[in-house]
């Protein structure tokens, strides 16, 4: 009697159990296809390749750079959300603070503190292949920069307008092995004494995320071409999940043009809700 009993009690425990799961699998053949993809973590993508309608995360950075003559210190918050399936928003407002170090044989004054500019940014991924495993995204920052904070006034509030168009292309090599290029123009329109100039950037990214986790270590390459001059500096990196929702990145810099910039540190600590 008793077997009898327990027999309906256990399938009964089973099925409760199994249907959310199953419902949970439908649930993600429903949605739209969506890769896996190791993300920079300096200059790091306005949301998710492939992201799905809901999601969003918030990010708090902060930085350190050795610039022969002085310390620049970065601070940054932005929000990026998922509006719509594969199209991602980002707002984002960085300060950088300044102070001369010990190494200062020539005078430098140092550069002004300064709240950034309100960055505001769209990602959309035109492409998500199975196949290939890759993703193709196109977007656009455009940042109103601000004055420095000892001149800020209210008729004095910014000093121009940046508009930076990108392009991402990112590969799966193997489970393990990703692959990803984020590349733009950037165009700054000045105004107030403040002149107008054209850079482009290319940054590559090379990295193995753990198996059966989201961490990952590797090497993000950034690299400006301004006024005729190659800009490079290395960023080895690693990402360690905290808890589902919870992620802090490390990365030190190492530059290539010693004459402007030595070693650089940055973290980033990465919050990114359930979407229910």
């Amino acid at each position: 009697m008793k077997k009898l009993f327990l027999l309906p009690f256990t399938i009964g425990c089973f099925l409760f159990l199994t249907n959310p799961i199953q419902s949970q699998e439908a649930t993600e053949k429903e949605l739209p296809l969506k890769l896996q993809h190791a993300e920079p973590l300096y200059i790091d993508l306005i949301r998710d390749l492939g992201a799905r309608k809901g999601e969003r995360e918030w990010n708090i950075g902060a930085g350190i750079t050795d610039n022969l003559d002085f310390d620049a210190y970065e601070f940054l918050v932005e929000y990026e959300w998922a509006v719509a399936d594969r199209l991602g928003l980002e707002v984002e407002i960085p300060v950088t603070l300044f102070s001369r170090n010990s190494l200062n044989r020539n005078g430098t004054t140092r550069p002004n503190d300064r709240i950034e500019s309100l960055k505001l940014a769209g990602q959309y991924t035109f492409l998500v292949s199975e196949k290939w495993q890759t993703s193709l995204a196109i977007g656009t920052i455009t940042e109103l920069e601000f004055t420095d904070l000892n001149s800020m006034q209210f008729n004095n509030l910014s000093q121009g307008v940046l508009v930076n168009p990108f392009f991402i292309a990112a590969k799966r090599f193997t489970n393990e092995w990703h692959g990803l290029i984020y590349t733009g123009p950037r165009f700054f329109s000045g105004w107030g004494g403040h002149d107008d100039y054209t850079a482009y950037e290319i940054n590559s990214n090379l990295h193995y995320m753990i198996p059966g986790t989201g961490n990952f270590i590797g090497l993000e390459v950034n690299q400006l071409i301004k006024d005729g001059k190659l800009n490079t500096v290395l960023r080895p990196q690693m990402r360690l999940e905290i808890k589902n929702s919870l992620k802090i990145g490390i990365v030190p810099g190492i530059s290539l043009n010693r004459d402007e910039e030595r070693f650089s540190s940055f973290l980033r600590l990465i919050y990114e809700p359930q979407v229910h």
